[in-house]
C-alpha cells in the first residue's frame, strides 16, 4: 500500500513518514529528496534562479516517475505545494491513501520561525500572516485527502488512529 502524507511545510510529513514506514515495515520516500536529486542542486537555489513554476514542472515529472515505478509498499512525504499543482490530488487519491497533516497556523509559525532553508518563507516579515494566507489557498487541495489528522502535537499513534 502507498501512503501519501501531505500538509503545509513544517507539519511533520518527513518525521511522521519515517515513523509510519518503520511501523509498517515499508520504504520511506521523501519527494523533496527525489526532486533535489533530479535538480542536481538545492531546491532553494533552484527556485531563486529559475522560479517556482519551473520547480513545480520538475516536481511533477519526479512524482509521475515515482508513481510509474510501482513502488507499492511505501510511505511518501510530499512537498507542501505538491497537492496544489496539476491534478496531483486526483492522481494521489487513485494511487493510494492520502493523509492530510492539519497543524494550526500558530504551531506552523512556531516551527518555521527562523528557518532560512525554505524558499517560500525566506525573508518574510510577518511569517504568521504569510502562512495563514498560504494555507488558506492550499486548504481546498489538502482537504481532498482521504484522511485528515488534526492537531499541534501529531504523533504516530494519532496518524494510525486516523487510518483505522
Amino acid at each position: 500500500m502507498q501512503y501519501f502524507l501531505l500538509g503545509y511545510m513544517g507539519s511533520g510529513k518527513s518525521t511522521l513518514g519515517k515513523a509510519l514506514s518503520a511501523h509498517f515495515g515499508v520504504a520511506f520516500i521523501d519527494l523533496d529528496e527525489r526532486v533535489t536529486a533530479a535538480l542536481g542542486m538545492d531546491i532553494t537555489a533552484f527556485i531563486e534562479s529559475k522560479g517556482e513554476l519551473a520547480f513545480r514542472k520538475i516536481e511533477h515529472t519526479v512524482l509521475e516517475n515515482l508513481l510509474a515505478a510501482q513502488e507499492k509498499d511505501a510511505v511518501i512525504a510530499l512537498g507542501g505545494g505538491t497537492p496544489v499543482f496539476y491534478n496531483h490530488m486526483d492522481v494521489l487519491n487513485a494511487a493510494g491513501t492520502t493523509v492530510f497533516l492539519d497543524v494550526s497556523v500558530v504551531e506552523l509559525s512556531r516551527r518555521l520561525e527562523g528557518d532560512v532553508q525554505r524558499p517560500l518563507i525566506k525573508g518574510k516579515d510577518d511569517l504568521t500572516e504569510f502562512i495563514a494566507k498560504h494555507l488558506f489557498e492550499r486548504r481546498p487541495f489538502y482537504s481532498k485527502a482521504k484522511h485528515r489528522v488534526k492537531g499541534d502535537a501529531l504523533d504516530l499513534a494519532s496518524v494510525l488512529e486516523c487510518l483505522a
